[in-house]
């Protein structure tokens, strides 16, 4: 006779094999769920830290040249252009305005700093409104843009990477004696190239190329006085 060995609470071992193959799915499904998102939220925070690298270096440049700005004032320049010849050839003195530039070139271009400085399209000096701090008077901009490395004016036997397009502020115009003395403004514009995979993600929500921010500094410095 042939007798059939039962074991005792076979069924709850049945169910209990359920409940772990069923807890392993769940587990696979949360992992690959969280994972991803944990992933972008590292990549975003990488991200951060380089545009706040970034930004911390572009303030640095203009404040340098704002300094640079201030300090020179109007050069102490005594031949200034005659009326009707404000372009500034009877000037013997060098253009304040490209040490300016090659202040904020020198930051852009030190060793350490990140940013590619062919992404810096212009480079803005101008007046400062008294009555809106921060904000150039209109008519009182001057403009030099990115042409190319070496393209520029020489200045302390560094050619500069920008050339001068507009000139609406003359340095003979710049007054440093009145109380309070003009300020003078600094400004650029940069666009950030995304250095993590988050540009991938972005790009495969968004439109095609390069992910691009872009970002913007200015300094303002009161001239420094003549006395």
């Amino acid at each position: 006779m042939t007798r059939t060995r039962v074991r005792p609470f076979a069924h709850l071992d049945r169910r209990s094999s359920g409940r772990r193959r069923r807890s392993r799915g769940q587990a696979m499904v949360e992992y690959a769920i969280i994972v991803p998102a944990f992933v972008l939220l590292l990549m975003g925070m990488l991200e951060f830290g380089f545009v706040f690298n970034h930004n911390l270096n572009l303030e640095y440049a203009t404040r340098e040249g704002a300094r640079t700005g201030a300090a020179l004032a109007n050069g102490g320049t005594s031949n200034c252009p005659v009326a009707g010849n404000s372009d500034g050839a009877s000037i013997t003195n060098p253009d304040i305005d490209a040490y300016i530039i090659a202040a904020v070139q020198r930051v852009l271009t030190s060793p350490g700093s990140p940013i590619d400085i062919t992404q810096v399209s212009t480079i803005k000096i101008w007046k400062n409104d008294p009555a809106n701090p921060g904000v150039p008077i209109s008519g009182e901009v001057n403009t030099w843009t990115n042409t190319g490395a070496g393209s520029g004016p020489t200045v302390d036997g560094v050619a500069l990477t920008f050339t001068q397009t507009t000139r609406n502020w003359h340095v003979c115009e710049r007054n440093n004696s009145n109380v309070p003395p003009d300020s003078i403004g600094v400004s650029l514009n940069y666009t950030y190239k995304m250095i993590t995979p988050l540009a991938a993600v972005l790009k495969f929500f968004g439109p095609g190329g390069v992910a691009t921010l872009p970002m913007a500094d200015q300094t303002v410095m009161a001239l420094n006085p003549t006395n």
